[in-house]
C-alpha cells in the first residue's frame, strides 16, 4: 500500500498434490460425509452423491475444507475462501520437483 499501512488480509497461496491410493475408501468417506450433512438441500445432496461417485478429485475436495485448515490459528479469521480439486493425469511423481512449474520460481530464486 502507497500510504505506508500494511492490510488486514493476507492472501495464503496452498497447493497440494494427493495420491489416491484407495479410491473405494476416499469415495465411501465422501458419500458418507455428504450423507450426513443435514445442510445440504435433498437435489444438491443428490447431485453431489452422483458427482464423488464419478470422480475421485471430487470426492476428495468435498472433503478437504480451508476453513479447518485456518480455524486454530491465532489472532485470525478467515475472510474468504476457496479450493478446487483436479485430476492430474501428466503428473510424474519422480519427476525433479521444479518451482518453476509451480509458479514459485521467484521465491526460489531469491533463497540461492
Amino acid at each position: 500500500m502507497s500510504n505506508g499501512e500494511t492490510s488486514r488480509f493476507v492472501r495464503l497461496h496452498v497447493e497440494l498434490i494427493m495420491e489416491v491410493a484407495d479410491a473405494r475408501r476416499l469415495t465411501g468417506a465422501a458419500v458418507d460425509h455428504i450423507s450426513g450433512d443435514p445442510s445440504l438441500p435433498d437435489e444438491e445432496r443428490r447431485q453431489s452423491l452422483e458427482t464423488v461417485r464419478e470422480d475421485p478429485a471430487e470426492a476428495l475436495a468435498h472433503l478437504i475444507d480451508p476453513f479447518d485448515l485456518v480455524t486454530k490459528v491465532p489472532g485470525t479469521e478467515l475472510a474468504q475462501a476457496s479450493w478446487s480439486s483436479e485430476e492430474l493425469t501428466d503428473y510424474d511423481p519422480d519427476a525433479e520437483w521444479d518451482a518453476a512449474e509451480w509458479d514459485l520460481a521467484d521465491d526460489a530464486d531469491g533463497e540461492g
